[in-house]
């Protein structure tokens, strides 16, 4: 049951990447370009219909205390901002500006059996990897 869940999730997330354009690097890039001619806002009203799908979610398990596969709905323990949040966040948001594209919306390409996408996910492997081993 937990697969299904899972596996339906997953669809549900990718399909609203797809149908929001963020698969589009081209699109992302062009929304990125804050103050150039080029800029386009569109996808700031992915993340305005995101922000209160996830409120009311969350405020739903929370009250429930568990999520929809039976297992503990548990809060993250904050932790403070350090260096390596920082760097790693300075590294993921160059990459996605000069790629377009970030994890989710590569894996969605893979689903769709784009594989132009392939150098792009090779590389995400290899990098998840050596932060692992750098850890």
């Amino acid at each position: 049951m937990k697969q299904l869940v899972y596996l339906l999730s997953g669809a549900i997330f990718g399909l609203g990447l797809s149908i929001s354009g963020m698969i589009d690097p081209l699109k992302v890039k062009s929304f990125l370009a804050i103050g150039t001619a080029g800029w386009n806002p569109a996808l700031i009203f992915v993340l305005g219909s995101a922000v209160p799908v996830y409120f009311i979610s969350f405020i739903f398990l929370r009250r429930r205390q568990k999520t929809l596969n039976g297992t503990r709905f548990e809060h993250p323990i904050p932790r403070p901002v350090d260096r390596k949040l920082i760097l790693g966040s300075a590294l993921f948001g160059i990459g996605w500006g000069i790629a377009g594209i970030c994890p989710g919306p590569a894996l969605v390409h893979i689903a769709f059996l784009e594989m132009n996408f392939t150098a792009f996910i090779l590389a995400m492997f290899v990098g998840f990897e050596v932060q692992r081993r750098l850890r």
